[in-house]
């Protein structure tokens, strides 16, 4: 009898994730991380999203490019991804940049950091390169993408969001006709175009790209040898297959992975510390924009062995309590009111403190009668007794880095300062 093949194109296709980039943005939160290695959601690193869409998709080879400040993303790797069995033709390769090709080259831009990796790549006797941005936070589904860049013929597929016109200012647009082609790609364009019959919305990349991987290979080395390019796959390798090839659009909502609890597509960018702040506290909604409940698409990371959340004193003002928030295993709420707030694993809370609106990242302490709103605390962070934010905008900006918005980030290193000034 002939054994009937894998139809499934994810089990011919690699993941590989872009995981390089600083992210300043963020500010102090990437001093001693890259951005894909940022705490979000609790439990779970920001770059946990897109390599979970990947093994959730069928995706079995991934590899992920590594650059800035790599220790802490290495060892995410290493600790919660180890899963992979090369027995089962199944690989996880960390990449950093190694100035494998020359001496003096580093990774010179996303591009150039599959082209320095080609033989790696190789390796992998893989049909489809499924680029991915590792900084991102959503739930998508890339076997339906590769279906639509198989079904098409297309040179390469780009993920786009939907948004309105206007905003997409801020993006990488694409100008597509009515099936979709891509005709142009315009970056960050002052009035952008509208996609056909939709004239309010505008299709912006989301940095999700599928390639054939004979044909993306041809393409790095021609890139490689050209000393006018920047080596990127928005600035060089984009724009010229939309101009030679045929480039086509996938919209997100097509594979994006819902629930059913998901009124709209989510995806973010949280990029800013606004951004990051605002994204971890809509998960203690009633009924969050993003459902990381859904045991059907879980979210995969590295799970500590951490014994469960406990709430102690019940006492008048020294009550042990949450209120619409996220509490981690391993949290000892003491005598504190936490309420709209995420702690992450380890965070211990005393006495007459109280959180609101507050992201508190893995093993933070805050200290008796402290009272904190609007807040990101790094992690490690020990919050001072009677520390006081989110209540005077002048004396929060004069220790901390306070945002336009009025979101406060607080890091060891500002309380320290601010304790030997104060003396």
């Amino acid at each position: 009898m002939k054994a009937r093949p894998n139809t499934r194109l994810s089990s011919q296709a690699m993941a590989f994730v872009l995981a390089g980039g600083r992210g300043s943005r963020l500010k102090e939160l990437t001093d001693r991380r890259a951005k894909p290695a940022v705490y979000f959601g609790g439990k779970t690193r920001i770059i946990d999203f897109a390599l979970s869409n990947a093994l959730n998709s069928g995706i079995r080879k991934m590899a992920i490019a590594t650059q800035y400040k790599a220790h802490s993303l290495i060892r995410h790797m290493q600790r919660g991804w180890g899963f992979f069995r090369a027995e089962r033709n199944e690989y996880l390769d960390i990449l950093p940049a190694s100035q494998r090709v020359s001496e003096e080259k580093w990774y010179l831009g996303t591009a150039d950091a599959v082209a320095q990796n080609i033989d790696i790549v190789d390796s992998y006797g893989i049909k489809y390169v499924v680029i991915l941005a590792g900084d991102h936070i959503y739930k998508m589904d890339y076997e339906i993408m590769l279906q639509q860049h198989v079904a098409t013929g297309a040179d390469v597929t780009i993920g786009c969001l939907t948004v309105p016109r206007m905003e997409a200012v801020a993006f990488g647009v694409m100008h597509v006709d009515k099936d979709m082609r891509i005709t142009q790609f315009l970056e960050k364009p002052k009035d952008p175009p509208s996609i056909p019959g939709d004239p309010d919305h505008a299709l912006a990349s989301m940095g999700i790209y599928i390639f054939n991987w004979d044909l993306l290979r041809d393409l790095l080395i021609k890139d490689m040898e050209d000393d006018n390019s920047s080596h990127d796959f928005g600035n060089d390798i984009i724009p010229s297959v939309v101009k030679n090839g045929k480039a086509m659009a996938h919209k997100f909502a097509d594979s994006c992975v819902t629930s059913g609890l998901e009124d709209e597509p989510y995806w973010r960018d949280v990029g800013t510390i606004d951004a990051f702040w605002q994204a971890n506290i809509d998960l203690t909604d009633f009924t969050p924009k993003l459902d990381i409940y859904d045991n059907s698409w879980p979210i995969w990371t590295y799970s500590e062995i951490v014994p469960p959340a406990k709430f102690i004193h019940d006492e008048a003002d020294r009550r042990g309590m949450a209120v619409s928030s996220l509490v981690s295993g391993d949290v000892i709420v003491s005598g504190s009111e936490i309420r709209n707030s995420l702690l992450f694993t380890g965070v211990r809370t005393h006495s007459y403190s109280s959180l609101d609106y507050v992201v508190a990242l893995p093993r933070v302490v805050v200290n008796r009668k402290a009272e904190l709103k609007n807040v990101v605390i790094d992690s490690g962070v020990i919050i001072p007794e009677g520390l006081v934010v989110g209540q005077d905008p002048e004396e929060d900006a004069k220790w901390f880095r306070r945002t336009e918005s009025g979101i406060v980030l607080i890091t060891q290193e500002m309380l320290d300062l601010r304790g030997q000034k104060l003396g």
